[in-house]
């Protein structure tokens, strides 16, 4: 009698194959970078929308900068966030309105229409983020947001920035 081999456990398909070799951070980041740039450039492009009008709707999804909050944020020319908020403006994705702090300040808000367009847009693109996470486990998704987390956080701050603005302001 011939013993019969027990059949061998099939990976998970979720699990990426083994790499051949390991990118060094900087490819790695970079490519992932053009990765995610494309992801979010397709998205923005379905609502005729640039890229830099694509950051200033994320920006504006949890605060309500001045102006010139929005060019330090942007990292633009205060006449270049000007037009960029003229161009969203006259689409009804925002609005102006005087600061109660300081009534020479302009603060910029989501119009509901911009509010919707946003989340729309952002819930097709976090579907495609998705699914480029998904041959990943549970874990190590968890793991690679701790660490974007840290890194971005370090970021803002080198920047005087919050990247979790409690106050609704930068």
């Amino acid at each position: 009698m011939v013993a019969s081999a027990s059949p061998a456990s099939s990976p998970d398909p979720r699990e990426p194959p083994p790499p051949a070799r390991e990118l060094s951070p900087v490819d790695g980041l970079a490519q992932l970078s053009f990765l995610v740039h494309g992801l979010l450039e397709r998205r923005a492009a379905e609502h005729e929308l640039s890229i830099t009008q694509t950051r200033l709707l994320a920006i504006l999804r949890d605060r309500t900068p001045t102006m010139n909050e929005l060019a330090r944020v942007l990292g633009l020319d205060k006449s270049s966030v000007t037009g960029l908020v003229d161009r969203a403006e006259r689409r009804g994705l925002v609005a102006r309105g005087p600061s109660a702090a300081d009534r020479r300040a302009v603060l910029v808000a989501l119009t509901d229409a911009g509010r919707a367009l946003v989340a729309a847009a952002a819930a097709r693109f976090e579907e495609d983020v998705a699914a480029l996470l998904d041959p990943l486990p549970a874990s190590e998704r968890d793991e690679l947001a701790r660490l974007l987390t840290r890194l971005l956080v370090a970021r803002a701050a080198e920047q005087g920035l919050d990247l979790f603005p409690s106050s609704g302001r930068p």
